[in-house]
């Protein structure tokens, strides 16, 4: 799924006031590999230490800060942004990188990869365009020149991942073994090879994910209730889990969100650097061969 949503974003009330979050939906030809293309721009007067809780996803990015292959992260990963700059990246979809490497993805786990290790053209080609159109259209002849075809096992790891996000209230691994039809021991082990995280660990983010999301939507959230609807045995458990995941308590994450939304109120939005307007703009198109 592509989601034009901030779920994972820590803090997302940035967004405009410090930087600028687009994103692209792929072409046809990748639909099955690539979730979306994003690029991030700044502009800015003092650094800016940006947060994510990651999706079990690789990340292809290229430009000015941490270019590289990233692999699964299991913990926040921190953007510290200064001066002027821009990343292109493309969310590849979980299970769907194994078909690029001959490794399990257990092993890019907490790794990051040089670009030109998987792809030795795409850092130049992108780098030379100037439009993010061109950038993204660039970045989309490189994979599809390198496209492999998903087995069956890489769509079924997908599958379970999308099932485990569009459902947060699955609470267990057993359960999702369930809902997905395969035994957990085998499903451990398709993770291990395709997606690099285990499914106790996707269930574990994506419910964390939910919580956060509605903390920074501004929901008047009943902690109780939440918890109930997310399979916690009671408030307490979400609370722990939740700032193991986010570092803060949900008051406290739920604090620095209203500051950040305010903030950015008061500063208006950075817009494109190029003029154009908007945070999310989707295409699609075919692949330039």
């Amino acid at each position: 799924m592509a989601s034009t949503g901030t779920r994972g974003i820590l803090v997302p009330g940035a967004i405009d006031a410090r930087f600028t979050l687009t994103r692209h939906a792929p072409c046809a030809e990748l639909a099955e590999i690539v979730e979306r293309y994003w690029i991030v721009r700044w502009m800015l007067a003092a650094p800016h230490a940006q947060e994510t809780l990651p999706h079990p996803n690789v990340n292809v990015v290229v430009g000015t800060h941490q270019p590289g292959v990233h692999g699964p992260r299991r913990r926040r990963f921190l953007a510290d942004l200064e001066g002027v700059g821009w990343v292109v990246g493309a969310k590849i979809k979980p299970g769907a990188f194994r078909a690029f490497v001959d490794a399990p993805m257990v092993e890019l786990a907490e790794r990051t990869w040089p670009v030109g290790h998987v792809f030795p053209r795409l850092a130049a080609e992108v780098a030379a365009a100037e439009r993010d159109e061109d950038r993204i259209a660039r970045f989309e002849a490189v994979l599809c020149s390198a496209r492999p075809a998903l087995d069956d096992d890489m769509r079924e790891a997908n599958r379970i991942v999308a099932l485990a996000q569009a459902e947060p209230s699955i609470a267990r691994v057993a359960e999702l073994a369930v809902r997905a039809r395969m035994p957990v021991r085998a499903m451990e082990r398709l993770f291990r090879t395709h997606v690099g995280v285990t499914p106790k660990w996707v269930v574990r983010r994506y419910r964390v994910h939910e919580a956060a999301e509605r903390v920074a939507r501004g929901d008047g959230v009943e902690w109780s209730q939440l918890a109930n609807e997310l399979g916690y045995a009671d408030q307490s458990h979400l609370i722990r889990d939740f700032k193991a995941q986010i570092g803060r308590t949900p008051a406290q994450y739920a604090s620095e969100c209203s500051a950040a939304a305010m903030r950015r109120g008061q500063s208006g939005t950075l817009g494109d650097l190029d003029g154009r307007p908007g945070p999310d703009r989707h295409r699609t198109q075919r692949c330039a061969r």
